[in-house]
Order: structure tokens, then sequence, then C-alpha cells
């Protein structure tokens, strides 16, 4: 919940210099600038977005690491119902640091998820 009990819009950028910017539904989410505590819901609500616009696939640029966000990445979707399955970017994709989701098609809604 944001600072005066409405939702927070997570797909949007933190400010950068007194303005806001949405982020860019363009099937890449790059976890990279966002606070692991709000990965789950940004990592759902982005899902439903490109869900909505008919991207069906979709690169989660996550980072290499110690490989924490990549597990929680991964938890999230394989609970994911539209979710068809997922791999490792490869050679030309961001390797072992991005995963692409393979989704399918149809509607995506809360009821469809089992949080």
């Amino acid at each position: 919940m944001g600072p005066v009990g409405r939702p927070r819009r997570l797909l949007r950028r933190p400010p950068r210099r007194g303005r806001r910017r949405r982020l860019p539904v363009d099937g890449e989410l790059d976890l990279h600038n966002f606070s692991p505590r709000d990965v789950k819901r940004l990592v759902l609500e982005y899902l439903d977005v490109c869900l909505a616009r008919g991207i069906l696939e979709v690169r989660i640029v996550h980072g290499k690491g110690i490989g924490a966000l990549r597990r929680t990445v991964h938890a999230i979707l394989d609970r994911h119902p539209r979710v068809v399955g997922y791999r490792l970017g490869g050679h030309r994709g961001g390797g072992w640091g991005a995963t692409v989701v393979d989704l399918s098609p149809g509607p995506a809604s809360p009821r469809d998820r089992d949080d």
C-alpha cells in the first residue's frame, strides 16, 4: 500500500528529477532497479499486462549474483497458471542472468493465481 492507503503502482519507475515515468511493457522486465520486496507483485503485474497486450514471450532480467533473485522469480513462475514454461536466457538472451518465460494465451485475472 502507498503512503495514504492507496495501492502502489509497481510498473512505474522511481521518480527521476521530480517526475514519474511509466515502465515500458515490451516483453522485457529488468529487475535491477527494484527492491526485492516488490519482485513478486511486480512480476505478477507485468505478466498480467503482457498477457492483456498479447505478449506471450517475456524476458525477465534478474542478474547473475548468487542466484537468490533467480530462484524467487522461478518460484513465482512455477505457481502462475498462464506460464507454460521458462528457461534461462541462453547465449544471446542474457545467459543465466535472465529467464525467458512462455505464456499461454487467454485472459489473466487475480482469480487464476494461487498467492
